[in-house]
């Protein structure tokens, strides 16, 4: 694999894992979790596609 591509990967995995602390953090305290939980749905999906080998990005609409 591309060495950038290695590079995303891995930072994908360490935003998934932040979001993933956040939104437990989030549900510990009561909060709504929604936007956490669709970053995170869109990151993995993310690093789905580059696994895949199709570098699949979500839209730059959705990604906001």
């Amino acid at each position: 694999m591309d060495g950038d591509i290695l590079w995303k990967m891995a930072e994908l995995r360490g935003q998934i894992a932040e979001l993933g602390s956040a939104i437990r953090q989030l549900r510990q305290a009561g909060m709504d979790s929604a936007a956490a939980q669709l970053l995170i749905t869109r990151r993995r999906a993310e690093l789905e596609g580059l696994i895949d080998g199709k570098g699949r990005k979500p839209d730059s609409a959705a990604s906001r």
